[in-house]
């Protein structure tokens, strides 16, 4: 096995917020609670937003004060600029109604004011001091859909199966035959996601650079991403339920500081 390597696009967006990232990494991760509606709080938004497909940014803070009016002001200048459309909502976390989102994100030691920015499938894709905000950086959170999936996967604490491949790569069939097996397997379907990436796809050449995998790439690559983040390995062809159920169990040992074993998420 290769050694592992951080995927720093992943990790910079988990670094920030912190607790968060804990909280939200467990195979029983909760569901957005429900709320009756018309409700005004956070929960609701993220709803509303979850249903209109649409970015959420939370503007999460606990004072009334010069500097939170101020930073509140430059957010909402640029979240107004931010492309595709995206909603907004004021989070006050020291309001009762406020608990659910809070608790969900892990925000009650989190420093305020802080922006969180929430993909519509829940992910957290970016998490913003107040002192950083500006239109680029908001922008710039924006996730891509492959690593929307990839993130909102390994913050319910389970291990993303990347699978690179389009109608040009050959050993397509070969490469999923292992997911397929894996993912039926008893010991690992409830722990796995699978993820089908085109690696030509432009609004995905970032992420495909972070995977390792060149956008031209004539054979179908599967890539193990495990919490909080950390590419595990990299197979390229064929795989087997053995190769993939090797790489899974190193995944779940958790780093030992031998080689293959997982990097440390960098800070």
């Amino acid at each position: 096995m290769k050694r592992a390597t951080a995927i720093g696009i992943i990790t910079t967006v988990l670094g920030l917020y912190g607790a968060a990232a804990q909280n939200s990494q467990s195979p029983a991760a909760k569901p957005a609670p429900k709320v009756a509606p018309g409700a005004d709080n956070g929960v609701s938004a993220l709803r509303r937003a979850a249903d209109g497909k649409q970015y959420l940014f939370a503007f999460v803070y606990e004072q009334e004060d010069e500097e939170t009016r101020a930073a509140r002001a430059t957010f909402e200048a640029a979240v107004a600029k931010v492309t595709p459309a995206a909603k907004s909502v004021r989070v006050d976390r020291s309001r009762p109604e406020e608990k659910e989102i809070v608790e969900k994100f892990g925000l009650q030691s989190a420093p305020v004011p802080i922006v969180l920015a929430i993909a519509p499938n829940g992910a957290v894709t970016g998490s913003i001091k107040t002192g950083e905000l500006s239109e680029e950086r908001l922008q710039a959170a924006v996730a891509s859909p492959g690593l929307q999936q990839i993130l909102k996967a390994v913050q319910e604490g389970k291990l993303a199966l990347v699978c690179l491949q389009n109608a040009q790569t050959k050993d397509s069939d070969a490469a999923m035959k292992g997911v397929k097996e894996i993912k039926a397997d008893e010991q690992f379907s409830e722990v796995t996601e699978v993820i089908k990436l085109d690696p030509s796809d432009p609004k995905e050449a970032r992420l495909v650079a972070q995977l390792k995998v060149e956008p031209t790439t004539k054979k179908a690559a599967t890539v193990v991403v495990a919490p909080p983040g950390v590419m595990v390995t990299k197979l390229d062809g064929a795989t087997t339920k053995k190769s993939l159920k090797a790489a899974l169990q190193k995944a779940a040992e958790g780093c030992s500081g031998s080689p293959g074993c997982c990097s440390p998420v960098a800070k």
